[in-house]
Order: C-alpha cells, then structure tokens, then sequence
C-alpha cells in the first residue's frame, strides 16, 4: 500500500483520535481515562495548534497514523497499521525539520522503545509517573541531528 505524508485538518480529528482511542483501548497497562469523545476532541485541539502530521493512503483520506509536535517536543506518534515504515517515515520528517527532538515513551512500551531507538533516539532521564495523567513511569528521549551531538562533532574532528 503506498501512503502519503500531509499536514492534518480538522475534519481529521476523528481518524487522528480514532487511532489514539483505539491503542489506549487494546493496550492492557494503559488506564481509560478519558472517553472516545474526549480523545477527539484533545486530538482537534492538536491539529488546530498546527502540530500534526498525517500518514495516508495515497489518494484517499484514511488517515494511517500521526505525529503531533510541537518545534521539537513530540507529542504523540501512533499508527493503526505497524511493519509498514509508517512511524520511520513520520519521525524522519521530523528530524528533517528540526535538529533536536525530545519525547516521552512509557516504561511498559518496549516496542516504541525499541522503534525510538532504532531512529536514534537515546534515554536522558527516568519518570516514575508523577509528571503524566496516567501515572505511569516513562521514558524521556532525545534525538539530536549528529552534527549538533558532541558525539557527532567529535566525528567530524576526525576526520
């Protein structure tokens, strides 16, 4: 299937709270604290401060997933079909625009763990849930562009 990346309107706020309803609803360890009217209203309330970016199918408006970020404060990426590169693709348009990402991953979500890291994402701090409405411990992440991160500009000097 081939998809498209596009700045989300209004009219998508269904489909982008669909999608965020619906992992909270097959995610076990994720508490239900707010109603599907909720999420999509939360999710209108991103895309009406312009943060987010959709993945759909080309041609059509079925939304695939989404990115909501702020300059460099991600802060949601969830997509409803996962092994399609729909995710890499949101995040690396990301990384094309800013040189510095920052995000919050929950403890128990191994696998975006794993997918974060695999974009080049690392750990920079540990929260035991106080700072999120679910309480529960999390993850924080940066990603810097290799040639803003020492370890890129040491990189450079050696070569």
């Amino acid at each position: 299937m081939s998809w498209v990346l596009r700045a989300a309107d209004p009219l998508d706020a269904g489909a982008v709270g669909g999608i965020l309803a619906d992992w909270v609803g097959q995610t076990d360890w994720m508490p239900q604290l707010y109603s599907r009217a909720e999420v999509i209203g939360f999710a209108g309330q991103m895309i009406d401060r312009g943060w987010v970016t959709l993945a759909c199918s080309s041609g059509a408006r079925d939304v695939l997933g989404f990115l909501a970020r702020d300059g460099g404060v991600v802060h949601a990426l969830y997509v409803a079909r996962r092994g399609q590169g729909i995710g890499g693709a949101l995040i690396a348009q990301a990384q094309a625009e800013v040189s510095d990402l920052s995000l919050r991953c929950f403890a128990a979500n191994r696998g975006a763990q794993r997918f974060y890291e695999r974009q080049g994402f690392f750990v920079v701090d540990r929260g035991d849930g106080a700072e999120n409405d679910e309480g529960l411990p999390d993850l924080g992440y940066q990603w810097r562009r290799a040639a803003d991160s020492p370890r890129g500009a040491v990189k450079e000097l050696m070569e």
